[in-house]
């Protein structure tokens, strides 16, 4: 019989709260975030928020200013190339591990996510495969490095806010390059090709960041 999980605290419930709205430019870059009103907003006391506020802080998602308190961090194209930059070192290594180390249970389930996002894509259902890629990267870094790389690759995209509506993915001529250059990852992994997963990985992560660059938009970040 599985172990229960414990309930999530106030403070972690805030934090998720938060770090999903941030995250999603839901509370964009700029915005100031008060621990009173926030408290109000979600049924809980001061001291939860504040603590989450902290730990937002820790990461980097808000800044603190005298006589304005905490503000979401307002990112810019210096730290949007950053972020994939960041991004394509990470999973790229993370790539090259993988196929030293994947199984072929895992990647009969690369595969499968691989084959819905296809399916998905055929249908024009574009709004789904921001999500399932991150899913489909994430899943990679953890078969490569699940003792590091992993929680290092969550740290860095939970550092970049993105509005849905700026995914990469909603872009028709986007989503194929996408598609294509999954496909070549997992062709790299099924041979057991490091350096050919960690190579297209690094190129697929860039030329990402490269189109949201020269793309104008709600924000210049993607969920690729």
């Amino acid at each position: 019989m599985p172990t229960p999980r414990p309930p999530m605290s106030k403070a972690e419930y805030v934090y998720s709260v938060l770090l999903d709205e941030i995250r999603s430019a839901r509370i964009p870059g700029g915005t100031a975030l008060r621990a009173g009103e926030v408290a109000k907003r979600l049924g809980v006391s001061v001291t939860p928020v504040r603590e989450a506020l902290r730990r937002l802080e820790k990461d980097r998602l808000i800044s603190y200013e005298a006589h304005h308190g905490a503000t979401v961090v307002d990112l810019g194209d210096e730290a949007l190339a950053e972020y994939y930059g960041l991004r394509a070192v990470v999973e790229g290594l993370g790539a090259r591990l993988a196929a030293a180390r994947i199984t072929p249970e895992q990647l009969a389930s690369l595969r499968e996510l691989h084959a819905a996002m296809a399916e998905d894509a055929e249908h024009g259902r574009y709004d789904l495969l921001g999500e399932q890629s991150r899913r489909f990267h994430l899943s990679i870094v953890d078969i490569g490095g699940p003792a590091f790389l992993g929680a290092h690759a969550r740290s860095v995209r939970n550092s970049f806010p993105v509005p849905a509506e700026a995914s990469l993915w909603l872009d028709e001529d986007q989503v194929k390059a996408q598609m294509e250059a999954h496909e070549g990852i997992l062709a790299a992994l099924a041979a057991g090709d490091g350096a050919a997963a960690e190579r297209i990985m690094v190129d697929h992560v860039n030329r990402a960041g490269e189109f949201r660059q020269e793309t104008p938009g709600p924000l210049t970040g993607g969920l690729a």
